[in-house]
C-alpha cells in the first residue's frame, strides 16, 4: 500500500485563512499604540497630603522635594517623563519605579509622604478591560 500524498488547492486555504485572521487581530490590537496615547499635561506634588507644587510637563527640570522629617526626594522631568531618580527614604521603592506621562499615573514614596502623578492631557494607557 503505497500511498502518495497529493495537495490541492483548498488545502492552502485553512493556514492561509490562519496566517491572515492573526494578522488582522495584530494589526487591529496595534492600531492605539500606533495612534500613541498623549501625555498628560501637568506633574501635580503633593507632601503629606498639601499640594507642594505644579510643574509643567513639557519643560525639562529637577527639583528637590522635601519630605517628612527632613528627607528628600529628587524629581526629573525630562523628554515628558517625570521620575523620582533619588531619595533619602530607607527602601527606594520610589525609586525603582517606573518613570510616569499618562494622566492617572502616580509614584508615591511613602516614608517621606510624598505624591507624584499626572494630571490633564490626554487619557493613560489601558492596563484592563473589565465588563
Amino acid at each position: 500500500m503505497n500511498r502518495v500524498l497529493s495537495f490541492r488547492k483548498t488545502d492552502l486555504y485553512v493556514p492561509a485563512a490562519a496566517v491572515f485572521i492573526s494578522l488582522v487581530v495584530f494589526l487591529l490590537s496595534s492600531i492605539p499604540m500606533l495612534a500613541g496615547n498623549k501625555g498628560g499635561e501637568w506633574v501635580v506634588i503633593t507632601v503629606s497630603g498639601e499640594r507642594y507644587a505644579v510643574l509643567p510637563l513639557d519643560e525639562d527640570r529637577e527639583l528637590t522635594i522635601p519630605g517628612e522629617k527632613g528627607l528628600d526626594n529628587l524629581l526629573v522631568i525630562k523628554d515628558g517623563y517625570a521620575d523620582i531618580t533619588e531619595a533619602d527614604c530607607p527602601d527606594k521603592v520610589c525609586v525603582h519605579q517606573k518613570k510616569i506621562r499618562y494622566k492617572g499615573e502616580t509614584i508615591v514614596c511613602l516614608p517621606n509622604r510624598v505624591v507624584v502623578s499626572i494630571e490633564g492631557g490626554g487619557e493613560g494607557e489601558v492596563d484592563a478591560v473589565s465588563r
